[in-house]
């Protein structure tokens, strides 16, 4: 048998070339997710959204990228440039390292690592630090209390999301993301896990601080929140990555709970369609209840917020834990 090595420079462009393979779909992606975002809340709310740049508004995510991308920059004054400059750029590439352990279908993912939640998990409590660089180094009252804001509802909801994501994994015993997926392989094994999926998709709207969480970009009180200094690419940067972030939360309630690229019945017609695709459709029903809920559901206050996470959610998800740390032992 023959087997072929190859040289270091061609082993460097193949993973540069996998890795833009997986980063700029996902760019397109987010860019058509905030036009689907403006047109379902239009439908809802009984208006036509945007309609004015191409065919249907198809062009409206590109004239709105194209607008923030020759707008000038705004720097204040009295704020520390070097951090005020690369928060947004470190709150981008954290948004981006999650997918390199995401598998978007069977065998399609950029790194199979045996600890793919433990890496999500980490990556993730680093995004609280971009935030807080922003908050700070605006030198803003408004973007201060914003990124105090977040931090505290993010590290606060993170603790509740470990907490499901350790029942999931309890009794598979992997940490695996294709593994915990291939174990979810009939029906069966997906609904002693359904009751912990809805508070595990309401401790991802805060975490993302979506609506009705979005108590760090409250317009009423804080303007815009931690980013209200932000114009042009910073902005887009922040932007972005709390899309990808949304459908970085979305990819998990599909891979833990619904059994990612597998069909929702084993049998002859789902079994034609793809993987990819049925990871694809879970995925995107996720993304249509963030705006539903955004679009029907009044903003918290934010002791009600804080007391939701710790007084209820706390308590359900260290009874459900121990449940099945129960049964499994």
């Amino acid at each position: 048998m023959i087997t072929y090595r190859l040289s270091t420079p061609f082993r460097i462009l193949l993973a540069f070339v996998k890795r833009l393979g997986v980063t700029v779909p996902l760019l397109v992606r987010v860019r058509m997710r905030t036009l689907r975002e403006r047109k379902v809340m239009a439908s809802m709310q009984r208006r036509k959204g945007p309609n004015a740049v191409g065919p249907i508004g198809l062009l409206q995510p590109v004239a709105d990228g194209a607008k923030l991308a020759v707008k000038e920059p705004v720097l204040p004054t009295s704020s520390s440039l070097s951090m005020f400059l690369f928060a947004p750029r470190l709150t981008f590439l954290l948004r981006v390292l999650f997918w390199s352990v995401l598998p978007v279908g069977p065998g399609q993912v950029i790194s199979d690592t045996p600890l793919g939640i433990l890496f999500v998990f980490r990556v993730s409590s680093l995004g609280v630090y971009g935030i807080m660089m922003a908050g700070w180094a605006s030198q803003s009252q408004y973007a201060f209390l914003g990124c105090l804001r977040s931090a505290a509802q993010m590290i606060s909801y993170e603790v509740r999301i470990g907490l499901v994501v350790l029942t999931v994994v309890l009794p598979w015993g992997s940490l695996n993301l294709s593994t915990l997926v291939e174990c979810q392989s009939t029906v069966i094994h997906r609904i002693p896990f359904a009751p912990i999926l809805v508070l595990f998709f309401i401790c991802c709207l805060a975490e993302t601080n979506r609506a009705p969480f979005d108590l760090p970009e409250a317009e009423a009180e804080l303007v815009a929140g931690y980013n209200v200094e932000y114009s042009s690419l910073g902005f887009a940067l922040f932007f972005l990555g709390e899309y990808r972030n949304m459908i970085r939360m979305s990819a998990l309630c599909s891979l833990l709970f619904l059994g990612g690229w597998l069909p929702p019945i084993d049998v002859a017609p789902f079994n034609w369609i793809p993987g990819g695709v049925w990871h694809g459709l879970k995925r995107s029903f996720f993304l249509y209840v963030y705006i539903w809920v955004r679009s029907c559901v009044p903003r918290y206050r934010y002791d009600n917020l804080m007391r939701l996470g710790w007084k209820v959610f706390l308590p359900l998800s260290l009874a459900r834990f121990w449940v099945v740390r129960v049964l499994v032992y």
